[in-house]
């Protein structure tokens, strides 16, 4: 039988479950974390238990909220298991467990509640991870979208806000007028310098409302960027019952992920910070090039593989990588076009970095999903291949493989495998991007027309050139013999 997690409960788990051996009743809140989803408990609340069960920073408990109805959902789970969370590391040597106890209360999900919680003086940090695409930023001109209809109404209800950003403000004028000095503003999602990102939402969206104030919030506010990485695939059937049956854990919302996390900080928290460097968190004065790495080879090399590995028929990532087509396309792309775009970091190998990657997506245990990576394209090539695509365009740099890229995405957003198995809508924009793809088969600048992802890059001429020459090459020699000549 397995036992229903709780705080009562836990001195009768199984012995190879670690637990928290701190007081938990005595930990006081630091920290207020927006979107308490798999990956945030996976990686800020794992570093923060470590933290505790070292005698450390008992005053940077974490409290959850959330914005979403699906918030609302995850904080009745965690309710009713005193916001414990179990964690299982999908280490290919042995899987581990472990109860977190850094998690100490969840909001209501109701913006009154989340802008009190927010205005507690204890509270020193905001944190959150709202996804890449949840920070009001217009495609075309990547500046902040005063006119998406949160924005609009966020700006004429300032006192009755909907989105993170406006209750983040709303919080600050609260502690402006009573005394309390700003809470810092952590982004933690896969965004190139979200922490500027981050501040250019907040910024821009009071200055729609009070410029005054606005002013105030960019001389006192502090949003540091940081660059953070932790493989963790979304919770199923198949993880609830791998905690029951492995660890006696009876857990409404556990949590998987790979035995691999970095976390890199720019050390810039005024109201102080938990002291996370002694749990190998790294702390720098300027974290772009960490960012860009991870960014880049990373989450770029996700992209890589995720389309080419969904038109061939993968499910599973590890299987991908396993097709050797797969993992020598990954390679030749990494090294021939994406890796020379970044700058040296001192006692980094991006050699070393990119074998370490091949070895996590390889990780049989993970259970990591293609439809996973293929999710949300319009909003992640933007920010995981264009860049990189701009960077190489820049410097006269060969683009085949990029462009190749963006052609396995178009034949993919056409909406069938090779072998013409139906792949299900996974982009809100899927209807508009299928219509780019379709169009495309017959004048491949059809795709790269579409503004609202490509801005003016659709219209470089060598970019065009080079996707046409690779999508014709996927209509008519298929996938495989299109990575194949690539790699050769």
């Amino acid at each position: 039988m397995a036992t229903p997690l709780t705080q009562a409960a836990l001195p009768h788990l199984s012995e190879d479950v670690a637990r928290p051996a701190y007081d938990r009743a005595a930990l006081t809140p630091g920290i207020l974390h927006v979107g308490v989803g798999n990956f945030h408990r996976a990686h800020m609340a794992w570093y923060l238990d470590r933290l505790f069960q070292s005698g450390r920073g008992h005053d940077w408990a974490l409290i959850g909220a959330g914005v979403r109805p699906g918030d609302a959902a995850m904080r009745d789970r965690l309710q009713a298991q005193d916001w414990l969370t179990t964690l299982v590391e999908l280490d290919p040597k042995g899987l581990s467990a472990q109860v977190l106890g850094s998690m100490i209360d969840f909001v209501e999900v109701d913006p009154a509640a989340t802008i009190a919680a927010m205005s507690d003086p204890r509270i020193r940090i905001v944190s959150m991870t709202i996804t890449e695409g949840g920070y009001y930023v217009d495609a075309k001109t990547d500046d902040f979208n005063a006119t998406h209809d949160d924005m609009v109404h966020d700006a004429a209800h300032p006192d009755a806000p909907r989105s993170v950003f406006g209750m983040i403000l709303a919080a600050l004028r609260n502690r402006q007028a009573a005394g309390v000095p700003p809470f810092t503003v952590l982004s933690c999602d896969n965004l190139p310098e979200n922490g500027h990102v981050c501040a250019r939402t907040v910024t821009g969206l009071a200055r729609l409302f009070d410029p005054a104030f606005a002013d105030w919030v960019a001389a006192n506010v502090v949003f540091p960027s940081g660059m953070v990485d932790c493989i963790t695939p979304a919770t199923s059937d198949r993880e609830r019952t791998l905690v029951r049956d492995r660890f006696g854990i009876s857990d409404a919302a556990p949590v998987v992920c790979e035995p691999f996390r970095q976390w890199v900080l720019e050390d810039r928290f005024p109201q102080g910070r938990p002291a996370l460097e002694t749990v190998g968190v790294e702390f720098v004065e300027d974290v772009t090039r960490h960012e860009l790495m991870k960014l880049r080879i990373l989450n770029g090399g996700h992209a890589a593989i995720a389309y080419a590995s969904a038109l061939l028929g993968h499910h599973f990532v590890h299987d991908a990588m396993a097709d050797d087509q797969i993992a020598a396309w990954l390679r030749a792309v990494e090294t021939k076009e994406i890796i020379p775009t970044l700058q040296p970091i001192s006692g980094v190998s991006y050699d070393d970095y990119l074998d370490l990657i091949v070895a996590r997506f390889s990780n049989p245990q993970i259970g990591d999903t293609i439809p996973r990576l293929c999710l949300d394209g319009s909003n992640r090539q933007p920010k995981f291949i264009l860049p990189t695509l701009r960077d190489r365009l820049a410097s006269g740099g060969s683009i085949d493989g990029l462009a190749l890229e963006l052609a396995l995405w178009c034949r993919y957003c056409e909406g069938t495998t090779e072998a013409g198995a139906e792949i299900a809508p996974n982009d809100d924009n899927h209807a508009v991007l299928k219509a780019h793809a379709l169009a495309a088969r017959d004048n491949p600048k059809a795709f790269l027309d579409n503004r609202t992802v490509f801005g003016d890059l659709g219209s470089d001429a060598t970019l065009a050139a080079a996707f046409a020459d690779a999508l014709r090459s996927l209509h008519d020699n298929g996938v495989r013999a299109t990575l194949v000549a690539y790699v050769g």
